[in-house]
């Protein structure tokens, strides 16, 4: 489906007025700042050149291209990404006859589908074969997330080499490579610009004259590749072999001082520089309009790019190009900022001793290390998943095989999902765009599936997708068929309305996707025999147990849709179909039950093993991602406890990051600090990647959600201040976490206690505002006043659970009695 304007992929949204005078500012600040100064608590450095791809690369990322920093000292690789190379899809010559089919089989499989529901009306359940055998589909042509190649750098040997040091710096997205050689002090700097489209390498010397390096590009031999030489650029470009996917990467270099020499095989040799910058460009045919998902050829487009960076790099000098990549990424990243640390960590060791020695939380440099963590999963989002580019796969934007796990693609029973949990709290709301961009491509080629597969109007996807619209199923028993998929990803346009109130976004953007979704399921729900209930059949609870009717987590995320999608649909006066959901929801089976050992029950019949401990927890998607189980459900409040301590603490990367959120949605604080500790001991890779295994980035950005989780929650009902604050932090802040409804919120805290909580809210309405149980909180003891003019607003209400009435663009100041100003300072 073909989409104009800002959101197209390919095409840079342009900046509005505002953005454009920050820029200017920030610009100018950026000068003041020293080239090379990391910043000590949000750096992580190894003292030697990275030995492995997967454990020891430092990513940076702009969105759509992303690279690894190797650092090595006589031959740095750099290896890149651009996340629309891939195999596979329209074209590809996997198999000519049988070709591409997004999926979805050529004839109808309703029939097939209402024979295995007539099964489990007759037998209850059907083993996964079983209906794998039925609904599955052979796929060919699915492809793989390709690496685009790398960019070589070889430097004279030296006779001695000291004071090696590689980091990657969070607060300004920044790699850096620093040593001594020979009596000469060397810097390598990498960047991979927004604003600029371009990665960038700066090399400089303390000494005059003494940058010397050849540099080539190398492309993987799945393709053709011919090379172009002009000046100082090389260019490479050529077809996969596989679908003959157009592409082409440009690489630029820039000198001050110095000769360049260009060899007819595109190594580029640089001698007596004082200085020099490498611009690299890359991208391919790739258009997300389905049935081709071809666009122009991107020779123009890379030209362009690097034709603008290097003209501002020749022209104003590196810096400029630098500080417009700084001011971009902080407008972003430095609205968050977590301390908690009494005091801040100015020598961090090596990243990789600083992980093994560890401890689980219990000093100053773990709690370093945890705020760190966070901050990276914002990091590598902001890396991964900017306007014009493609989501964050399941490794981002970072790959170097032909053949990665899993493909590197989008699974959506939960991995595409917890991708883009962080975005909303830890206020990254611009990150969702892709996502959007993304699931608005697969409307045409979903409503072909929900048709041949459910019989259905709307639109769906099952399990997995990729960047060719790929909607169908495959024929994995165990994870092939979850058409409600479709479903939970239009509920993440909700969850953007809910944080942002923002009317013409729910209007033009949210409700069409929502709208579809909730049309699939008032075809395809069918009434259960046993109670006359609507329900989801066939249903399977991932990635576990038998098919079932009406497994909890099918009939959580039906119902959260349908409840959403009627409230937006009332909102925006479609009364009509709101009616048609109404119906709907009277009969819909909530999938919210108790067993009988106290557990929420994972299918709608008691079949819970307490002894299983699988590391899906999907019967608990009603207590996190879903808001349905709280204080205000506390029978089903403790049933989900009680389930998820049966389930137990282990789990691979993504699955202990839902816990932590799953657990600070329980108030347990120290429960979901434990498996935070977890996480990063036994799910996490030297260079702070998460690792399922093998490397799979949900993990990172659930774990930031769930640290964020721990320190705010919200939903209709209150915004809950440090719900879930474990013991291991007794004393810190936070600024710049949002609640839904539009409200951005700081925090400090000492000895465990709120001592004062700023809220600036975005639009008129009334707040709720939560403080734990416990003896620690009592809202009698804080008072509320309107910052600027100081007047003291009442709280109504009683106990820890009190309102007042907002107005937009105000800021709030909630602060403890009989505090000094320097406690308020957490």
């Amino acid at each position: 489906m073909k989409r104009e304007g800002p959101h197209t992929l390919g095409v840079v949204r342009p900046r509005d007025a505002a953005a454009q005078v920050y820029l200017a500012a920030s610009l100018a600040l950026s000068f003041a700042v020293p080239a090379v100064a990391d910043d000590p608590a949000l750096t992580l450095w190894f003292d030697h050149p990275a030995q492995d791809w997967e454990t020891e690369s430092l990513p940076i990322g702009n969105g759509a291209l992303g690279a690894a920093v190797q650092g090595g000292v006589v031959r740095d690789t750099l290896q890149f990404n651009e996340k629309t190379l891939w195999t596979g899809g329209p074209g590809s010559r996997e198999n000519p006859a049988a070709g591409y089919d997004y999926g979805i089989p050529t004839q109808s499989r309703v029939g097939e589908l209402a024979a295995v529901r007539q099964q489990l009306k007759e037998k209850g359940a059907l083993k996964p074969e079983d209906v794998a055998g039925v609904l599955g589909n052979k796929i060919t042509a699915y492809g793989n997330y390709q690496s685009f190649g790398d960019l070589v750098l070889a430097f004279p040997a030296a006779d001695s080499v000291s004071d090696y040091r590689r980091s990657l710096d969070l607060s300004n997205a920044t790699a850096r490579v620093s040593y001594r050689a020979d009596g000469v002090h060397f810097s390598r700097e990498y960047l991979a610009s927004y604003p600029d489209e371009v990665i960038a390498v700066h090399l400089s010397a303390d000494r005059p004259g003494s940058i010397n390096f050849s540099a080539h590009l190398q492309v993987p031999d799945n393709r053709s590749a011919e090379v172009h030489t002009r000046g100082k650029r090389v260019t490479i470009n050529g077809q996969l072999h596989d679908n003959g996917l157009a592409y082409e990467t440009q690489l630029q270099v820039i000198t001050e001082g110095g000769a360049v020499q260009t060899a007819e095989n595109g190594t580029l040799t640089i001698t007596g520089a004082d200085r020099a910058t490498l611009l690299l460009a890359a991208g391919t045919e790739y258009a997300a309009e389905y049935p081709q998902y071809r666009g122009q050829n991107p020779h123009r487009m890379v030209q362009a790019r690097l034709d603008r960076a290097s003209r501002k790099a020749a022209s104003d000098g590196y810096p400029v190009l630098r500080a417009a990549h700084v001011a971009d990424y902080r407008n972003l990243f430095a609205r968050v900022d977590l301390s908690l640390t009494s005091n801040a960590i100015q020598n961090p060791p090596p990243i990789d001793r600083w992980l093994e020695n560890y401890a689980g939380g219990h000093g100053q440099f773990d709690r370093a290390l945890e705020q760190l963590y966070f901050q990276y999963g914002r990091y590598l989002l902001i890396s991964s998943s900017r306007d014009g580019s493609l989501p964050a796969n399941l490794q981002g934007v970072w790959n170097n095989s032909a053949t990665p796990p899993w493909n590197a693609d989008y699974h959506a029973n939960i991995n595409l999902q917890m991708n883009y949990w962080p975005a909303e709290v830890t206020n990254l709301a611009e990150t969702t765009g892709p996502l959007f961009d993304f699931v608005d491509s697969l409307q045409a080629p979903g409503g072909v599936a929900a048709e041949k597969l459910l019989g259905a109007r709307g639109w769906t996807l099952f399990l997995n997708t990729n960047i060719w619209g790929f909607t169908g199923v495959i024929d994995w028993p165990t994870a092939f068929w979850q058409p409600e998929a479709g479903a939970w990803l239009a509920d993440h346009y909700y969850e953007h309305y809910r944080f942002s109130g923002d009317e013409k976004f729910l209007r033009e953007r949210a409700y069409p996707v929502m709208r579809g979704a909730a049309q699939v399921w008032l075809d395809s729900l069918i009434k259960d025999p046993r109670d006359g209930r609507l329900v989801v059949s066939p249903s399977y609870s991932p990635e576990h147990g038998d098919f079932t009717i009406g497994a909890a987590m099918s009939q959580q995320l039906v119902r959260e849709l349908l409840h959403n999608t009627r409230d937006a649909a009332t909102r925006l006066g479609d009364t009509a179909f709101a009616s048609e959901l109404n119906i709907a929801l009277e009969y819909l089976d909530p999938g919210l039950r108790i067993g009988k050992w106290g557990q929420l029950q994972e299918w709608k019949q008691d079949l819970d093993d307490p002894e299983n401990q699988h590391r899906h927890v999907s019967q608990l998607y009603a207590l996190f991602p879903g808001d349905e189980i709280g204080h205000h459900t506390p029978a089903l409040f403790d049933a989900a406890r009680t389930s998820l301590n049966a389930r137990g603490d282990a789990g691979t990367g993504w699955s202990r990051a839902w816990k932590i959120s799953l657990w600070a949605h329980l108030d347990d604080g120290d429960r979901a600090h434990k498996i935070l500790a977890a996480q990063l001991k036994d799910s996490t890779l030297p260079n702070l990647w998460s690792t399922h295994p093998p490397f799979q980035i949900d993990g990172n950005f659930g774990a930031t959600a769930g640290i964020a989780e721990m320190l705010i929650q919200s939903d209709d009902h209150a915004i809950q201040l440090l719900p879930a604050l474990p013991s291991t932090w007794p004393t810190g802040h936070i600024t710049g976490l949002r609640a839904r409804g539009g409200v951005t919120a700081d925090m400090h805290w000492r000895e465990g206690k709120l001592t004062r909580a700023q809220l600036y809210v975005h639009s008129d309405r009334d707040i709720q505002i939560q403080l734990p149980d416990n003896s620690q909180h009592n809202l009698a003891d804080y008072t509320l006043r309107e910052v600027g003019s100081q007047k003291i607003l009442a709280l109504t209400g009683k106990g820890n659970r009190r309102s007042f009435s907002a107005r937009a663009g105000t800021r709030y100041l909630l602060s403890r009695n009989n505090q000094n100003s320097a406690a308020g300072q957490g």
